[in-house]
């Protein structure tokens, strides 16, 4: 499969003038984003959070500048995607006197946080910079990421694609016996043999009962003849994410098993049909839950049922706005990514969740990977 497109210069260009436009809008002066997906977003510099600030100011008007670490300089330099001045800040420093100095330069009074920045570095901009007032850059940063590009949709789209491929593979892997840890690591060798940026950035495999935990069993277990199958697994390419879910079973279904799994699809396609371009973000949530409940499921967050939100936003961060949860009025608009998950535990038996994720376009959700048709033919 070949590799998707890397996001241009030219992107990177417009994504800081959207920031910009929007920092205006709100009446900010400047944006200030430390390392991770939000610094990578905007820059393409990819860079881990750490306890040495390194990051970026970006101002209203005006050019981004970079803060680094000095003894990191010529790496950085050797990082950036679009060249812009780079402040450095020596160990026995304070990078925020220097971040300070910067605002103070641009006569920034209300400075926007990116929402991932750690409570110590918000402590000490206040206190370098007593006169500033730092607000939560949401509007900003999710004002730009929450709406993909084509470019963003297609390198997602084969992230998918290739969990998807991985996922019809475990199916066939299934043996009496096998582990669910031995799956796992299997599908991580397979992810970094698709060319994926650090193999799986998880792989959840649960058997049997444990399949009603959201989030997997704790330790090691062994398949059984008749078990339900739950993988949930994905990888990204160029910092983009895919998260897939499949829940089948190993052998004959009961017909427990079978009641359960066409109620989860039921519910996942009536969440689905939901996700119109200008609804709200709860009605998907809602309209799954309208479904389990009718059979007899919940109601709200009860289990037997659904105990979490129906589906979250995808991009560089795998969990990330908009959520699909009741309250979240925010309007599905053209660009937006997300989940559509609405698992049903049913705790000491078994659960089943199939995600898969859809872009919202103007005709309406497309997904992005091909749903489960049945329980037996969970692939087609």
């Amino acid at each position: 499969m070949s590799q998707p497109t890397p996001i241009a210069p030219a992107e990177y260009q417009l994504r800081l003038a959207k920031a910009q436009r929007l920092l205006a809008e709100h009446n900010l002066d400047a944006l200030l984003l430390p390392a991770g997906t939000s610094l990578r977003y905007f820059t393409g510099v990819a860079w881990g959070l750490s306890e040495r600030f390194l990051g970026a100011v970006l101002p209203r008007e005006g050019e981004l500048v970079y803060v680094a670490p000095a003894f990191e300089e010529p790496k950085v330099r050797e990082l950036l995607v679009l060249d812009g001045p780079l402040a450095v800040w020596e160990e026995h420093d304070s990078p925020f006197e220097l971040v300070a100095r910067l605002l103070k330069e641009q006569n920034a009074g209300r400075v926007a946080v990116e929402g991932t920045t750690p409570f110590f570095m918000g402590e000490a901009l206040r206190q370098a910079a007593p006169s500033v007032e730092l607000v939560d850059a949401a509007p900003v940063v999710d004002g730009c990421r929450m709406q993909k590009s084509a470019a963003e949709v297609a390198i997602i789209e084969h992230a998918m694609g290739v969990t998807l491929d991985i996922h019809r593979r475990v199916r066939d892997r299934l043996a009496v016996g096998v582990t669910n840890t031995e799956i796992a690591r299997w599908i991580d060798a397979e992810h970094r043999a698709a060319g994926a940026d650090n193999g799986s950035t998880f792989a959840i495999v649960a058997f049997g009962e444990s399949t009603a935990f959201p989030h997997g069993p704790k330790g090691e277990q062994r398949l059984a003849e008749g078990d339900t199958v739950l993988v949930d697994t994905g990888c990204t390419f160029d910092g983009y994410h895919s998260d897939l879910t499949r829940t089948y079973v190993f052998g004959e279904p009961t017909a427990r098993q079978r009641q359960i799994w066409e109620i989860e699809r039921e519910a996942q396609a009536a969440a689905f049909a939901a996700a119109q371009p200008g609804a709200p973000c709860e009605a998907v949530d809602a309209a799954a839950r309208a479904v389990l409940e009718r059979h007899g499921l919940g109601p709200d967050y009860q289990t037997p049922g659904l105990p979490h939100r129906t589906g979250h936003g995808l991009g560089m961060d795998i969990h990330e706005a908009p959520y699909l949860v009741r309250g979240n009025q925010t309007p599905l608009a053209e660009g937006m990514v997300g989940s559509i998950e609405p698992m049903i535990c049913v705790y000491g038996e078994l659960g089943v969740r199939l995600e898969d994720h859809f872009v919202v376009t103007p005709a309406g959700p497309r997904w992005l990977s091909e749903p489960s048709a049945s329980l037996d033919r969970p692939f087609g």
